[in-house]
């Protein structure tokens, strides 16, 4: 880790030496990307094609002299490795699709002002992994790697962080990070088939055994769910012939994943770690209770040893798995709805 605030220290000083676009009392982040795209060698003319192309409000949001946000920018490089990877046409229908272009873009947005020093003291206090909401509702992975950092797999360039602007800061990445577009049963079906490591098995064994509503539900694309997804060795817990009673009863099973799942609130959301954290802080001593899809039962929420816990005991183990219609959080245990 010390190596890596030198280079930080490095490409902080090499920041200062960039174009007075980005330094002579610096504009918004707006003016900023304006000032690259028509530079000698420009780096954001395609961020700014992306922009002018989307919803009017992302380009008033980095405009905003009132903001304080963070953008992980891509460079014009990163964007023609994407329409390489997708094929021009498939990267034509994209930048001509505002509602998926404005999805992309506020993706690479957070709100708030994160430096560089801010990044490298969280991933030090969180072994190595970072987990922030984006302005587009999805979580992004921050994450430390033998090489540097790499924002959902893009690698941060280190050689130009901490761009400061008068309404937040840009950091320079070398791909386009794109928001999760499976759904929550695209994503149990491809993850329990997957052949080196095989997960949610049981998982999709209980959906498909299920009443049809579940699949139906978990597969809509307007939904937005939070649910909590036992592993296979929770399941195996249970017992082998327990198990088979269980999946050879439709109703038992469908009551059983109605109670693992969180529809959304009034407001449409889902509840992601932050949600959680910020929830449990002022929650009494015998925890949260939030209401379930199985009607009339709820979930328990309480911190145990540091650790958020649901119904006294399950813990948590993956958190923040997006899809495109909600959020997924892995835990160790099947969830019994009560008697």
């Amino acid at each position: 880790m010390k190596k890596l605030f030198v280079l930080l220290l490095s490409a902080v000083l090499m920041v200062m030496a960039l174009p007075a676009m980005a330094q002579d009392a610096p504009g918004t982040i707006a003016d900023i990307v304006v000032a690259s795209a028509s530079a000698e060698t420009p780096e954001f003319s395609t961020l700014l094609a992306a922009v002018q192309a989307g919803d009017p409000a992302v380009l008033e949001a980095l405009s905003n002299p009132e903001a304080a946000l963070t953008v992980f920018a891509p460079t014009d490089a990163a964007f023609a490795a994407l329409a390489e990877a997708l094929g021009a046409e498939a990267f034509g229908a994209v930048l001509a699709d505002p509602v998926a272009l404005t999805n992309i873009l506020l993706f690479h947005v957070l709100d708030g002002k994160v430096m560089s020093a801010d990044v490298v003291a969280g991933l030090e206090a969180n072994n190595g992994l970072l987990q922030v909401p984006s302005l587009q509702g999805q979580y992004i992975d921050i994450a430390q790697t033998d090489d540097g950092i790499t924002v959902n797999g893009a690698n941060l360039n280190l050689d130009m962080v901490d761009i400061e602007a008068s309404n937040g800061v840009i950091h320079v990445i070398d791909a386009v990070i794109l928001p999760e577009s499976r759904t929550i049963a695209e994503i149990a079906v491809e993850m329990a088939g997957d052949m080196e490591a095989p997960q949610f098995t049981a998982l999709l064994a209980a959906v498909q055994a299920a009443d049809p509503a579940i699949l139906e539900l978990l597969s809509n694309p307007d939904a937005a769910l939070t649910v909590f997804a036992p592993v296979d060795e929770a399941f195996a817990a249970l017992g082998e012939d327990t198990l088979k009673s269980v999946l050879a009863d439709s109703a038992t099973v469908t009551s059983i994943l109605q109670y693992h799942v969180i529809p959304a609130g009034e407001d449409g959301a889902v509840v992601g770690s932050d949600d959680l954290g910020t929830l449990l802080a002022d929650a009494p001593a015998e925890g949260l209770d939030v209401p379930t899809a199985l009607e009339g039962a709820s979930l328990n929420f309480s911190v145990v040893d540091g650790a958020a816990v649901i119904n006294g005991s399950t813990g948590i183990v993956i958190t923040n798995v997006d899809a495109a219609n909600g959020i997924i959080h892995v835990i160790d245990a099947v969830l019994l709805p009560p008697q």
